[in-house]
């Protein structure tokens, strides 16, 4: 093997590294964003209340 190959073998092994990490970083980033929003939401009631029960309805009209 000639010294330009080795080199460029290299290069692709760095290269291919230093995509995997920015790739890592990132996710990262998008899932400490994500928690981020979720806690910021306020709290949700655990069930949902009912649109007609406990209303009083008119029906004299």
């Amino acid at each position: 093997m000639d010294i330009n190959s080795i080199m460029a073998s290299q290069l692709r092994s760095l290269q291919s590294t230093v995509q995997m990490s920015v790739m890592s970083k990132a996710l990262t980033m998008n899932t400490s964003a994500a928690t981020e929003m979720l806690n910021a939401l306020p709290d949700q009631p655990s069930v949902a209340s009912h649109p007609h029960k406990g209303t009083v309805i008119d029906s004299k009209a």
